[in-house]
């Protein structure tokens, strides 16, 4: 019988704070046969390696990782951007996380089609987070980070106004425990190739309408009549500028933020 392993990674300077709640609530839903286990990033002296040097700290955290078929990055937002104790071990972590080639290039490695989920929270409200998305940061760096070591997203939550909270909101502690189902259903290896593709036939056929009826709505208020090449030109600026804004929301924007 094959199970899942799960490592939940703590980057916070307190170990049962806000952060830990989330975690919890996520490695809850771990079900057996899977199985589920916390490192705290501050319980360990983490640094970069160093050519002929030994470094057992980073061998025993590899370990745990190479063990592990999800892992679960949890862990605050500070300035706006990841807790310094998550970035640190992101920045000691990179020799080991990707092969590198002859030109310093990086490729996923041993660690290519395990699965992630990331956790982050702040002080501001959320709707302050909504409009200024200022939890963004934080998962574009998790997700550049573990994508290129090859990992597969699950899914990702914030929690926001967290000064004096000492409790989850029931709303967040049912996203949290959504979020944490999924674990028991991630396989050990997949292939995202074939619903990217379908993915991208959806936005081209959509976009595709959608410039069609701008161009059309456009030619009859200006009452017009192109030839094909002025057709053709305009069609393709209306839709480059609506891929351009929808690729835009779909990669970079598109985080949680409430």
């Amino acid at each position: 019988m094959t199970f899942v392993k799960v490592l939940g990674i703590l980057g916070a300077h307190k170990e049962h704070g806000v952060t830990r709640m989330m975690l919890d609530q996520v490695l809850h839903q771990v079900q057996a046969p899977n199985t589920s286990e916390i490192i705290y990033l501050e319980d360990y002296q983490i640094k970069p390696d160093i050519k002929g040097q030994p470094n057992p700290t980073m061998d025993q955290i590899i370990a745990k990782l190479e063990a592990a078929d999800v892992w679960v990055i949890a862990a605050p937002t500070y300035w706006g951007g990841l807790s310094g104790v998550m970035k640190n071990f992101f920045d000691c972590l990179r020799q080991r996380l990707v092969r590198f080639d002859h030109k310093g290039g990086t490729h996923p490695d041993k660690f290519a089609h395990k699965h992630y989920i990331s956790l982050t929270n702040c002080y501001a409200g959320k709707w302050e987070n909504f409009l200024s998305g200022v939890t963004d940061a934080s998962f574009r760096t998790i997700d550049k980070v573990l994508t290129a070591g090859g990992l597969i997203k699950i899914g990702e939550a914030v929690q926001t106004a967290t000064w004096g909270l000492t409790e989850l909101a029931p709303a967040k502690q049912k996203e949290l425990t959504k979020l944490g189902q999924k674990i028991n259903r991630a396989t050990r290896k997949d292939d995202q190739t074939v619903k990217r593709y379908f993915e991208l036939f959806f936005i081209v056929a959509v976009m595709a309408f959608i410039t069609m009826a701008i161009q059309s709505l456009c030619l009859k208020l200006l009452n017009l009549s192109l030839g094909f090449w002025s057709n053709y030109i305009s069609f393709v600026i209306i839709f480059f500028a609506l891929l351009a804004v929808t690729l835009h929301f779909f990669t970079v924007v598109k985080h949680k933020r409430k």
